[in-house]
C-alpha cells in the first residue's frame, strides 16, 4: 500500500493513452514523478511522453498486473475505461483515483442523475427507457420536445437525439442504436458553464473560476474563463461541487457541467470524473492548471491555488485546423497546444490554442 504523500520519483499509473493522460503525464514530470500508461494501441500520444507504455486491454488482467506492479497509484483519463478495470487493480493491492464507485456512477446516466438528486443536487428531471414503448408516457410526463440519450457512453454529441412527438418513439431509439436510455427533459437555459473542482486526499476542495462553453456539432468549440457570472453563481456552483465531490468522497479533479437557468439557478448537465476539456485554459491561464492539480490530489500532495492569472478564451482545434499551427504560433497572445496524434480526421480533436488577454 501507498504511503502518502508520495515522494517525488514514485511512479503514476494512468489508465488510457488520448491527450488527457499525455497532459497528465507532462503535469507528474514537472512535480517529480515517473508515469506509466496503460493504452489500447500502440500508437497512443500519451505515451509519448510517459516513462513507461504497457499496451492491452484496459480490461485484461494481466496488463493491469503489470501496470499495479509498475505504479504507487492509479488514475485514469476518461470516464468509459471498464469500471471492471478499477476494480481488479484494487484487488492487486494498488490505491486508484477517482474510485471505482465514482466511475460507475459517472458511466451510467440514470445512476449519474439519481446520484446528483439523491445529494441534494439538481438536475433536468428525467426518465429511464427500456423501450420505444415507455417513451411516450415519459414524453407525456416531462414535456416535449425531450432529449434521448444512450444510458452509458456516447460523447460530443454521439448517442443522443431529441424526441418530439410519440410517433417518433421508434425511429428516436433506433437512431441511437436501440440501447438503455434516458429521457431528460429539455432545460431552457440561457448559457453553459462549466466548473473544474478538485478533491485531496484530506477532503479539501478546491474549485477553478467557471468556464463559459459553447458548442457547435456537440462539440466543445470554445471556453471562455472566467465567465462574467455573478458572485453568488459562482458561489453556487461551488457548492453545487463540493457536495457531490464529498458526496462520493472523491479524490482528483471532476468536471461538472452546468446550465445556467434564466432565474439563475444551476442545473447540473453531466459530472465527468476526470480532468477536463473546458479546464485547458487552466492550463495558460491559473497559477496551478487542473493537470497538476489532479496529480497534486491523486499523489496526496496539498492542493495548489486556483486563481486565475488572466482571462483567456480556449479553441479545440478539430480535424485539419491542427495544420495551421505555424500560423498560430505566430500570435503573440496565443499558446498552442498540440497533442501529438496520428492522421487529422473530421470531429478529432488535434489540440487546442489558448488565446490570453489581461484580467478585466
Amino acid at each position: 500500500m501507498a504511503d502518502f504523500p508520495l515522494k517525488p520519483g514514485s511512479t503514476i499509473g494512468i489508465l488510457g493513452g488520448g491527450q488527457l493522460g499525455r497532459m497528465m503525464a507532462l503535469a507528474a514530470a514537472r512535480l517529480g514523478f515517473r508515469t506509466v500508461i496503460l493504452a489500447d494501441h500502440e500508437e497512443s500520444c500519451a505515451a509519448q511522453v510517459a516513462s513507461q507504455t504497457i499496451v492491452g486491454p484496459y480490461e485484461d488482467r494481466f496488463a493491469l498486473k503489470q501496470l499495479a506492479g509498475a505504479a504507487d497509484v492509479v488514475t485514469y483519463e476518461f470516464e468509459n475505461v471498464p469500471a471492471v478495470a478499477v476494480k481488479i487493480l484494487a484487488e492487486l493491492g494498488v490505491p486508484t483515483a477517482p474510485s471505482a464507485h465514482a466511475l460507475a456512477v459517472a458511466q451510467d446516466r440514470v445512476a449519474e442523475k439519481t446520484f446528483l438528486n439523491t445529494a441534494g443536487v439538481a438536475t433536468v428531471d428525467f426518465e429511464p427507457i427500456h423501450s420505444a414503448a415507455e417513451i411516450g408516457p415519459a414524453l407525456d410526463r416531462l414535456g416535449a420536445p425531450a432529449l434521448l440519450k444512450t444510458r452509458r457512453e456516447g460523447y460530443d454529441g454521439k448517442g443522443q437525439t431529441w424526441v418530439d412527438n410519440h410517433a417518433e418513439a421508434a425511429a428516436a431509439l433506433g437512431r441511437i442504436g436501440g440501447k438503455p436510455a434516458i429521457l431528460e427533459a429539455a432545460a431552457d437555459f440561457v448559457r453553459e458553464l462549466s466548473v473544474i473542482a478538485a478533491r485531496g486526499r484530506d477532503g479539501e476542495v478546491a474549485c477553478y473560476p467557471l468556464g463559459e462553453n459553447h458548442h457547435e456539432g456537440g462539440i466543445l468549440r470554445r471556453t471562455s474563463a472566467p465567465a462574467k457570472i455573478s458572485a453568488s453563481a459562482a458561489a453556487q456552483a461551488e457548492t453545487v461541487a463540493a457536495r457531490i465531490l464529498t458526496a462520493l468522497d472523491y479524490v482528483g479533479v471532476m468536471g461538472v457541467e452546468l446550465f445556467e437557468l434564466a432565474d439563475g439557478r444551476l442545473l447540473v448537465n453531466e459530472i465527468a470524473p476526470r480532468v477536463h476539456n473546458s479546464g485547458h485554459w487552466t492550463l495558460d491561464g491559473c497559477e496551478v492548471d487542473q493537470f497538476e492539480q489532479h496529480i497534486r490530489a491523486v499523489a496526496g500532495w496539498p492542493l495548489g491555488p486556483t486563481t486565475a492569472l488572466a482571462r483567456v478564451e480556449m479553441t479545440n482545434l478539430i480535424g485539419d485546423e491542427a495544420d495551421h499551427w505555424k500560423n498560430l504560433a505566430g500570435e503573440q497572445e496565443a499558446r498552442v497546444w498540440l497533442y501529438g496524434k496520428g492522421a487529422a480526421r473530421p470531429g478529432r480533436k488535434m489540440g487546442h490554442v489558448n488565446r490570453l488577454r489581461p484580467l478585466d
